[in-house]
């Protein structure tokens, strides 16, 4: 009897022993997200660009690099709302705690299923640093440390190294505690958000200046970055959402698309690009130092895309590829260096892969799915369709919907007066060149010479059908994330009045007047 009591202590030590173990060996999460930044910023996706980033072409070397990762779309002209929303949730545009349909389609008790929730009920050390606003407050509550503050300044202080201070305070903190609980860190920047006020060097070295002048466009300088190869001096038509900020009063910029504009504001856009890349080498050094790194799955992100002079367009309010795609980039344990892979993956299946990293159960509520079979090389996309809305103007709106190479887009905004359609293939038109980037004076300023089959094939006779297929894919996308709108040419559904969108709370109370 005490040889069986004996065994059984033994058995159980043994088993607290083992767990004990498998937890000091968990990995650590880096997550690192940036607000606008279209992926053909960077090198890793964009051989031609002037932006410089080692720090990000290093983690694409040691990890994998993923070509087709979205954000699915909002309802909202603050794009970045819905996006970190469904970071946090892991729910569908329409499936979330804010916006048309939330009253009918998210859980009540969606914040004790959040990300920061997850993995502090695993038993994680969960920190926290971002920009305030337009994001979620009930998940980053969530977070253990949490230090938040809009920092788009020029300074240390007042800029993007102020983000790097907090997570390096927190790892130092951890290192004197001798801290062996696996962290997951949300590290997040406020640039290169307008106003994109750069650090006085990395404004020289791309020949940019802060600029306030409404009355005239910014000087030339050979150091700016070159005009985009989608840059128009105009979009061919409204697209849906008068009076927007993005297009019509960013400062530096206002309703300019004239190139000395444009050289000037990508100038400045990479001017912070580049400092965030600098504060990211940081903290990867604070963690080789700690001999943490080896052990920590790293994901570099940003919350959507942006224009900024293509395709005539400023903002993050359309669903051409350089706005509706993001970059992602994930290395760590298990992940080939070097890799590449299409992905199709979204933003909000982001919990449900760091989950899966990190051998956690997902919450029940979360409808994203895992890319880890992706990042560990057993399958190259988790879906073959993917679909995006912008509705924050005039409704219904964008949509967008990609299968393969092929990729729709439809336009029913301003009350129906501009209902336009185009039609791409990706692979031959990867720029999703439009009839006016064929003008020859526009070719000479920009250096490009598309293709005659690098247009809009919408109304190409010889691509009826692939328009047909694509149309009748897109209303099925959109029956299956209950979006709650329809497009001039399809059937209404028997659709419920739209009830308004609901939204976010505050982080904090106002506080009364004495």
């Amino acid at each position: 009897m005490r040889h069986g009591l004996l065994l059984a202590l033994i058995g159980s030590l043994v088993v607290a022993s083992g767990s004990s173990i498998a937890s000091a060996k968990a990995p650590n999460i880096l997550f690192i997200v940036v607000d606008d930044q279209s992926p053909l910023d960077l090198r890793v996706y964009n051989p031609q660009t002037t932006l410089e980033t080692p720090q990000i072409d290093r983690l694409g070397a040691s990890g994998m690099v993923l070509d087709a990762a979205y954000h699915m779309g909002s309802f909202s002209g603050a794009v970045c709302t819905p996006s970190r929303h469904m970071i946090m949730t892991g729910r569908t545009v329409w499936h979330l705690p804010i916006g048309v349909g939330s009253a009918r389609h998210c859980p009540a008790d969606i914040e004790q299923s959040t990300l920061p929730a997850v993995f502090n009920q695993a038993g994680y050390k969960t920190m926290r640093t971002c920009k305030q606003g337009n994001s979620y407050p009930g998940a980053n509550k969530q977070f253990q440390v949490v230090h938040d503050a809009t920092k788009r300044g020029p300074t240390a202080e007042s800029g993007s190294a102020w983000h790097a201070e907090q997570v390096l305070n927190f790892l130092k903190d951890r290192a004197a505690a001798k801290e062996e609980a696996p962290f997951l860190i949300y590290y997040g920047f406020s640039h290169p958000h307008d106003e994109r006020d750069g650090t006085p060097e990395l404004l020289e070295k791309y020949g940019a200046i802060n600029y306030t002048n409404r009355s005239q466009p910014p000087p030339l300088d050979a150091h700016q970055p070159p005009l985009p190869a989608e840059y128009l001096p105009a979009h061919p038509f409204p697209h849906g959402h008068p009076q927007l900020r993005d297009e019509v009063d960013v400062s530096g910029v206002w309703e300019r698309r004239d190139p000395a504009t444009i050289h000037n504001e990508i100038g400045r856009h990479h001017a912070c690009s580049e400092n965030i890349d600098i504060q990211i080498g940081r903290v990867l050094d604070q963690l080789r130092e700690m001999g943490e790194l080896d052990n920590t799955y790293i994901v570099y992100t940003s919350d959507h895309g942006i224009a900024i002079g293509r395709h005539g367009l400023q903002g993050k309010q359309n669903l051409y590829e350089h706005t509706w795609r993001v970059p992602m980039i994930v290395s760590g344990p298990g992940i080939q260096p070097g890799s590449r892979a299409a992905g199709n993956v979204y933003l909000l299946d982001v919990l449900a892969t760091l989950c899966d990293l990190a051998e956690i159960a997902a919450p029940e509520s979360n409808e994203g799915l895992s890319f880890k079979p992706v990042l560990m090389g057993q399958t190259p996309v988790v879906r073959d369709v993917m679909y995006g809305v912008y509705c924050g103007g005039t409704k219904p709106g964008m949509r967008s919907v990609r299968r393969g190479d092929w990729k729709l887009i439809e336009y029913d905004v301003l009350d129906g007066q501009v209902r336009q359609t185009q039609l791409f293939n990706l692979a031959e038109n990867p720029h999703e060149f439009l009839p006016q980037h064929h003008d020859p004076e526009l070719q000479k300023l920009v250096g490009t010479s598309p293709l005659p089959q690098q247009t809009n094939l919408a109304d190409d006779p010889r691509y009826a059908s692939e328009l047909k297929l694509m149309r009748d894919l897109l209303l099925a996308e959109m029956r299956r994330v209950d979006d709650p709108f329809r497009l001039w040419n399809q059937p209404d559904d028997g659709l419920p009045a739209v009830a308004p969108p609901v939204k976010p709370r505050p982080n904090k109370p106002a506080a009364a007047k004495k």
